[in-house]
């Protein structure tokens, strides 16, 4: 963390202070800065490319969406039935219509695996790409937390050709009723000032926010370009004392990215109102509708990695929370989720495709795992009843598109239950290091581990190569 002052800040914070600098941060503060360490970053490449990561919390179940097993057992294959694809011999299930007909776009990753069945470490080994560093006892992130993609991202991808690299969008996940966000979705040991930037989402009013950019009634534009100006003046005064304080260029470098995001473009990638309003009808109201295309908005902006984490009213229920299936698996897909997501993710996808942004954008879809192969097995949750399907991580689905992946494919395979991996498996650790290959970070940087100071791999697993 940075210190300022008796405070410690992360490096969000310090973005935030930078635009509060702006509208009057003291003279001894911006002084007390200068013990602000800095460090040295890995680059990524030039070419602009982005990656949005849809996360399904909860774990979809693979066998009734888009791995179905239409001549497995009545217990095993459900009560969905598959339909065609616009691309011929896929088929995909029987609620998801816009889905299908956007097939030719997408790669079903059938053959996604690893082994842990609860969901914060689950979530943390997919977040992550690293197997969870302690049992299986709790959701909740510690500080001991592998660091996340996004804030690999963060910290690794190229600063200048957006105005931040990764944002988390419309919430970090948590449980009702626990104290802490789930594990997995920060710096962790790298180090929490390498968080994502958050925009927080309203799902009352659809609505997103970036705390510390809102302008108050006294404080305009004009006065803000009044101070900037001041300060510059200021500390051309002091030049020779700013040159060798290498802690007041990089807060420097952040204030002038707070300024830029004030003047020019934070409000303009959150007011959605900007949208015509037949497209915003199209991604659906749901919040996941709203914020897919706010990540759209953001892509346009340059940013690099943008992570989508699913939200809907089940978001309170701490037994089926989201894509958490254990009761009623049939009718909570049919009536809530598949609606969602036949609505919010083909109309992304069409919208990227139509504008040229496919071609450069990595889409991955993914939960922490699957459901059971059959419907009322128990594998983890005693919650699971009769009528739904439990933690299942052997072997699950994940959804791919652009980024050079060839659409209307599968990839990998499953047995005629589901349940284990037949061919082409595919680690979380080999789908970080190909998110990061995309985005240009080399998946071999190095980071130190904060805790321990021990130097480790951003990932520790191999780019798939034969998705083109």
């Amino acid at each position: 963390m940075f210190s300022l002052t008796n405070r410690q800040y992360s490096r969000r914070e310090l973005l935030r202070i930078g635009g509060l600098s702006l509208m009057g941060l003291s003279s001894a503060e911006l002084e007390a800065l200068r013990a602000v360490s800095t460090e040295t970053v890995g680059k990524a490449t030039s070419r602009h490319t982005s990656c949005v990561f849809l996360f399904l919390f909860g774990g979809p179940s693979q066998i009734d969406l888009w791995d179905m097993k239409p001549e497995a057992p009545a217990e095993i294959r459900g009560e969905f039935r598959p339909r065609s694809t616009c691309v011929p011999g896929i088929q995909i299930c029987e609620h998801l219509p816009r889905m299908a007909a956007q097939m030719d776009k997408l790669c079903l990753l059938r053959s996604m695996t690893h082994n842990m069945n609860v969901h914060g470490p689950a979530c943390s080994e997919v977040f992550t790409g690293r197997e969870y560093y302690g049992a299986p006892t709790t959701d909740q992130a510690t500080d001991l937390d592998w660091p996340s993609l996004s804030s690999m991202a963060q910290r690794f991808s190229a600063a200048d050709r957006g105005p931040v690299p990764s944002v988390v969008l419309p919430w970090y996940l948590q449980f009702p009723g626990q104290a802490k966000r789930i594990a997995g979705q920060t710096g962790g040991r790298m180090g929490e000032r390498h968080n994502s930037l958050l925009l927080q989402g309203d799902s009352d009013q659809r609505s997103f926010r970036l705390d510390g950019f809102e302008l108050h009634e006294t404080t305009s534009l004009e006065r803000i370009d009044q101070r900037r100006a001041l300060l510059s003046r200021v500390q051309s005064l002091d030049e020779s004392a700013r040159e060798r304080s290498r802690a007041i260029t990089d807060f420097s470098r952040y204030r002038e990215k707070a300024y830029h995001m004030i003047r020019e473009r934070a409000g303009q990638w959150m007011d959605l109102s900007r949208e015509p309003q037949a497209l915003r009808d199209r991604y659906g109201k749901s919040m996941v509708g709203q914020s897919l295309l706010l990540a759209r908005r953001l892509i346009e902006a340059g940013v690099s990695l943008i992570t989508v984490n699913w939200e809907d009213e089940t978001k309170i229920d701490g037994v089926n929370t989201c894509w958490d299936t254990h009761q009623d698996n049939f009718p909570k897909l049919k009536n809530l989720l598949c609606p969602i997501f036949d609505e919010a993710f083909p109309t992304f996808i069409a919208d990227l495709a139509d504008r040229g942004l496919l071609e450069t954008t990595l889409v991955v879809t993914i939960g922490e795992f699957g459901r059971t192969p059959r419907i009322g097995q128990f594998s983890q949750s005693s919650n699971t009843r009769k009528t739904g399907r439990d933690h299942w991580p052997l072997a699950f689905t994940a959804i791919l598109a652009g980024g050079g992946v060839r659409g209307g494919q599968v990839y990998g395979q499953t047995n005629a239950h589901g349940a284990t991996v037949k061919d082409k498996p595919v680690s979380p650790a080999d789908l970080s290091a190909t998110i990061l290959q995309h985005l240009g970070v080399d998946p071999n940087i190095h980071y130190v581990d904060e805790i321990q100071e021990q130097p480790y791999r951003a990932s520790i697993g191999r780019p798939i190569r034969d998705l083109a």
